[in-house]
C-alpha cells in the first residue's frame, strides 16, 4: 500500500526529528510513487515540503500526495506545508492520522479542502499515529512520554550475585536496547545505579544517531565526578536532578521539550516511577538464568492487591537468540497511564 511506502520514510526521522514529529510523504503519479520525503530534523523541511522538492517538475493534477501526518498550517520553525502543498498545485492528498495537537487539529484538512484538494484522510491512522506516541503524549499533556527498560533474569534481578558482572541478556538484546536509545530524547537513571555501574548511556552500533540527554535522579551523596557522564565528550548532555521528585522531574523535562524519557534503572527507580503510574511502556529483556543477585527489578510498594495491580495492554513478545522481550503498555486499574 502506498501509504506504507511513507510509513517506511517516516520512519527514517526516528529519534531525529524532536520536539516534531516524525513523518513520510510520497508523490504518486498512475500508482507509481515518483518522489519520497521525510521530516529529518527539527527546522528542516517537513516531509511534505521536501518530497516535492525532490520532484523538480510541475505537479500534474492526476498526482496524489500521501502522508502520514495532517500537513501543519501555522508557521512554526518553518512555514505552513498547506501553503507549500497548494502554492505546488497537488491536487489529491490522502493523510494517515490528524495532527495530536488540540489547537490545529482538522484545521489543515479543512484549509486543503477550502483551497479545493481532493482531501482523504483516515488512511492507516492507527499506524500513523502509533510512529509518534512519544509526541502524541507530549503535544497533548506537556509530559514527556515515559519507556520503562530493562534487562532481567528470571527471577526478576537486574544484577547477578555480588562481584560478577557479566551481562544477564545476549548481546543481540543489547543491540536491540541501543536502537530504542537512540529512538529516545533522554535516558534516567538513579544516583545508585550511577556509582554502582558508571554506565555510559550512549548509542553504540546505530548510524546517524543522535545521543539522548543522561539524566541522573539523586537524593542524597555526592556523585563521583570522574564517572563516564560526566566526563566523556558527551558529558554537556548530562543533567543532574537532586532532590526532586520523579513527576516533578518529568514535568520539568516536557517543558524542555524533551518528549520522551527512557528509564534505565535502577530497579528503585523502576518500581518507583510503576508506583507512581507514569510509565507508559515498559521493555524488558529476559535473559534465560536465575541469578539471585541482590538487584530486583521493579522493585517499589507494589500493589495493594491483586485487582489494583498494573496490568499490560498491547503486549508483544520477540524472541531474539534465547531471550524473550515483552514490550506493552501498562494499564493501572483499567486506565492508561495517561
Amino acid at each position: 500500500m502506498l501509504m506504507r511506502a511513507a510509513l517506511r520514510e517516516a520512519r527514517k526521522g526516528l529519534g531525529l526529528t524532536s520536539p516534531n514529529p516524525a513523518v513520510g510523504a510520497v508523490l504518486v503519479i498512475d500508482g507509481n510513487i515518483v518522489s519520497k520525503g521525510h521530516h529529518a530534523g527539527a527546522g528542516l523541511a517537513h516531509a511534505e515540503v521536501e518530497c516535492l522538492r525532490r520532484f523538480k517538475k510541475t505537479v500534474p493534477k492526476s498526482a496524489v500526495l500521501f502522508v502520514t501526518l495532517e500537513p501543519c498550517s501555522t508557521v512554526g520553525r518553518t512555514g505552513p506545508c498547506t501553503d507549500a502543498i497548494i502554492q505546488a498545485g497537488v491536487r489529491q492528498i490522502v493523510i494517515g492520522a490528524p495532527d495530536p495537537n488540540p489547537q490545529h487539529s482538522g484545521r489543515g484538512i479543512d484549509m486543503l479542502k477550502t483551497a479545493g484538494l481532493d482531501v482523504r484522510s483516515g488512511i492507516l491512522a492507527e499506524e500513523c499515529s502509533a510512529l509518534n506516541e512519544a509526541y502524541n503524549k507530549w503535544i497533548t499533556t506537556g509530559r514527556p512520554f515515559v519507556i520503562a527498560k530493562c534487562g532481567m533474569s528470571l527471577d526478576g534481578r537486574l544484577s547477578r550475585p555480588p562481584g560478577e558482572t557479566r551481562w544477564i541478556t545476549s548481546a543481540a538484546s543489547r543491540r536491540r536496547a541501543h536502537q530504542l536509545r537512540a529512538q529516545v530524547d533522554a535516558i534516567l537513571i538513579g544516583g545508585k545505579t550511577l556509582r554502582a555501574d558508571n554506565p555510559r548511556l550512549t548509542i553504540r552500533g546505530v548510524r546517524g544517531a543522535k545521543q539522548p540527554w543522561r539524566v541522573v535522579l539523586s537524593r542524597s551523596g555526592p556523585l563521583p565526578r570522574e564517572a563516564h557522564l560526566f566526563a566523556d565528550r558527551f558529558a554537556q548532555r548530562t543533567m543532574v536532578c537532586r532532590a526532586k521528585n520523579l513527576e516533578l522531574v518529568l514535568r520539568d523535562l516536557g517543558e524542555k521539550e524533551i518528549t520522551s524519557v527512557l528509564i534505565e534503572g535502577g530497579g528503585e527507580i523502576l518500581g518507583h516511577a510503576l508506583d507512581l503510574r507514569l510509565v507508559d511502556k515498559v521493555q524488558i529483556y529476559v535473559g534465560p538464568m536465575f541469578t539471585g543477585g541482590p538487584v530486583i527489578a521493579f522493585g517499589g510498594l507494589g500493589a495493594a492487591s491483586t485487582p489494583e495491580a498494573p496490568r499490560l495492554d498491547r503486549v508483544r513478545y520477540e524472541r531474539i537468540g534465547q531471550d524473550i522481550c515483552v514490550i506493552g503498555y501498562p494499564t493501572y486499574n483499567g486506565f492508561t497511564s495517561e
